[in-house]
């Protein structure tokens, strides 16, 4: 108890000595919303150091209570810790990826090594693991409830993972590596930024653009006036820019400049080269897991997931890989046809495999991507995928006018529940500028919690780099774009709707394979025929999109499928093939990349989705070992939307409350597949995703 005083008299004393710093209270308003408008740089650091002191001290008073441990003097008092530093990480690292500048960027080489040695310090407390052990080993006696059982087996697991079990040699040893693998992950990611920023590619001839729609122009007009180049046209690296050039670009040149551009991004033998921090960032790894009793990073890192094991990935990839590529062979052999009917004597190269495909779609299908977006304005594409939701689970989002923003792009949405109670906030920033880094994702800024006896709801962000809006048109959206943005909007749901006690168990807090299911699942429903209807409006009309542009829509569903999952299996087999290594102390990421590609009998007209230097996911992300996932995840989702259309009904209503009740609310309170046999019934069929790639006949 009177531990605990000390503990509030110093946050007291904290927040009256730094009443401008708005991180040492809750923000203000009503829905716990970040101050950005009040949140200067310079309070980062400090709010930073100071999270810090006060959570160590909180981890003292568990490692020193001299009481017998309980599950709420251990547990639920670590679990519940750290509140000033939960505040201040969540809005510095979402504005890190989002909005950064060489400030932000100062503060996190700074922060990252101190955040790397505060989590070594918990989790390497030997006083504070024994209590843990102790309630572990006494658990069955304890009457707990499955969510308090749960918690108290993550953190068992993540104190031995942690190396808690370690002499203190080995200790020493694996908080030197944590540490400089922190700062090595974070030098990969500002130098995929900056390269990212680097490169421009200004166009002063009008006749290189030929075949490009004039949107399209319009755009990169708009980008080189911003940039100083008044009546030239800028393309950059972020797909938004690039790809439509791809796609419709009659000039090879241009096409190859663009592409090779965007794959060879941390790989220019510059500042911004990664390949030495691959390598460190490679040995790393190898040696924590050695240090950890493994044999690779992968067997380490896939212990904690559904998989478990390489060999059960690897078996798992290659079921899916030799089905694509047969398919994308077919498909390659199919384009050149198409080249060689030209009468050019061109090869089939990576800068045309986009270009011909549209123009075999067209020919095939008689349909243009491009003729689509005016139906894809994406407000209307957003609000399709809010009324998604209101008719799955009668869920409303009303927008919020004047609330904090960080840049003018966000906007900010209350979502409410069927009978008017409040589910969250979500906030959405969708297109890209040079301080946000390249894709899309989900994160919070405040997860949701019960704790004593208040439900607090969480603040999500979807975040993406959609087609900017001109003078004269909104954001108009290709399909690619469409889909990600129901995709992100189904992670941001497994947040909003998370119903658990524990922050550590809510929402997306589950394991790496299981985590793209609910996401995965939203693609499914985002062009079925009446959900389009609900959406796809021309933005200058309202008409609804015709039935027949519906139709050649749902024809193409399977269309360059082969293409599609042969880039996004290279990358995941790349993956696995980095982190089963024992050794790092020869590598060269360039020439380790090609052997990979080699071996797999990757297809030179394909380059697979992230070559190494800027593959963010697994050096700078989460997905090391992981990014399998994405494919392991569309077996379950492929499965899960068949439990809707076995119905007759994709609005189900019987069928989403399970997936609701059993999956979107449940975050990790139980075992992944548990939690999937307690929505299905039964196991994911791993046929479905064949079916559904168009590999295998229904």
């Amino acid at each position: 108890m009177k531990k605990t005083l000390v503990i509030m008299t110093m946050i007291a004393t904290l927040i009256s000595c730094n009443e401008k710093n708005p991180f040492y209270s809750e923000f203000p308003n009503e829905y716990g919303i970040p101050s950005f408008e009040q949140i200067k740089t310079e309070h980062f650091l400090p709010a930073f150091k100071e999270g810090i002191k006060l959570q160590q001290a909180e981890y003292e008073a568990v490692a020193n209570n001299t009481e017998v441990p309980t599950f709420v003097n251990t547990i639920e008092a670590l679990e519940y810790s750290g509140e000033i530093l939960t505040r201040v990480s969540s809005v510095f690292f979402n504005l890190y990826s989002a909005e950064t500048n060489d400030s932000l960027s100062a503060i996190a080489n700074e922060v990252s090594p101190l955040l790397s040695e505060h989590g070594d310090n918990l989790y390497l407390n030997d006083k504070i693991f024994q209590r843990v052990k102790t309630l572990y080993n006494e658990r069955e006696s304890l009457g707990l409830n499955p969510e308090q059982n749960r918690i108290l087996e993550k953190y068992y697991k993540n104190f031995v993972r942690s190396g808690a079990d370690l002499n203190e040699e080995a200790k020493a040893q694996l908080r030197d590596i944590n540490k400089e693998l922190s700062m090595a992950q974070l030098t990969f990611g500002q130098n995929l930024l900056n390269d990212n920023n680097a490169f421009q590619k200004f166009v002063t001839n009008e006749a290189e653009l030929a075949g490009l729609p004039e949107s399209v122009k319009q755009a990169a007009a708009v980008a080189a006036k911003e940039a100083g180049k008044e009546g030239q046209w800028l393309f950059t690296t972020s797909k938004a820019s690039f790809m439509p050039v791809l796609q419709y670009g009659e000039n090879r040149e241009l096409r190859k400049e663009l592409l090779l551009a965007y794959a060879n991004r941390g790989n220019n033998g510059d500042a911004n080269d990664n390949n030495e921090t691959i390598k460190k960032i490679t040995q790393l790894r190898i040696q924590r897991a050695k240090l950890m009793g493994f044999d690779t990073p992968a067997d380490f890192i896939l212990d904690n997931t559904m998989a478990k094991t390489p060999a059960k990935v690897v078996e798992f990839l290659q079921s899916v890989w030799q089905p694509a590529l047969n398919q994308a062979k077919a498909e390659r052999d199919e384009l050149q046809k198409m080249m060689d009917a030209e009468g050019k004597g061109e090869k089939l190269e990576a800068w045309d495999w986009w270009y011909y495909a549209e123009k075999l779609r067209q020919a095939k299908y008689d349909l243009d991507e491009e003729a689509l977006r005016p139906y894809f304005k994406m407000e209307n594409v957003r609000q399709g995928a809010f009324d998604l939701a209101g008719k799955l689970w009668g869920l409303q989002f009303k927008k919020l006018e004047n609330t904090p923003k960080y840049h003018a792009d966000m906007e900010a949405f209350e979502v409410t529940d069927a009978d008017g109670s409040l589910i969250g906030v979500l906030l959405t920033d969708y297109f890209p500028r040079p301080g946000k880094r390249a894709g899309a994702w989900m994160s919070n800024y405040a997860e949701q919690f019960i704790k004593d006896g208040t439900n607090h709801r969480p603040v999500i962000v979807n975040v993406g780099n959609f087609t900017k809006p001109t003078s004269d048109k909104p954001s108009l959206m290709n399909m690619d774009e469409v889909e990600t943005l129901f995709h992100e909007f189904g992670h941001g749901l497994h947040g909003l709707l998370a119903q658990s006690t524990y922050p550590g168990l809510s929402g997306t807090n589950v394991v790496r394979d299981f985590v793209e299911l609910p996401s995965q699942i939203m693609e499914n429903w985002c062009f079925e025929p009446q959900v389009m209807k609900t959406y796809a409006k021309h933005y200058e009309t309202g008409e609804v999109m015709p039935d027949e542009l519906i139709e050649k829509i749902q024809k193409t569903g399977t269309f360059n499928q082969g293409f599609v999952m042969t880039e996004l299996l290279s990358a995941a087999i790349l993956d696995m093939d980095y982190h089963m290594l024992t050794s790092a102390d020869d590598l060269d990421p360039e020439a380790f990349e090609k052997a990979s590609m080699e071996k797999m009998g990757m297809i030179p007209e394909i380059i697979v989705r992230y070559r190494s230097t800027n593959f963010n996911h697994i050096f700078a992300g989460g997905y090391a070992a992981g990014y399998y996932s994405y494919t392991w995840a569309e077996v379950l989702d492929a499965d899960a939307y068949q439990a809707f259309v076995e119905t007759g009904d994709i609005y189900n209503q019987e069928v989403a409350t399970a997936f609701r009740t059993n999956v979107l609310e449940k975050g990790d309170s139980e075992e992944a597949m548990k939690l999937y046999l307690n929505f299905r019934g039964k196991e994911p069929n791993p046929s479905a995703l064949l079916i559904k790639r168009g590999f295998v006949a229904n």
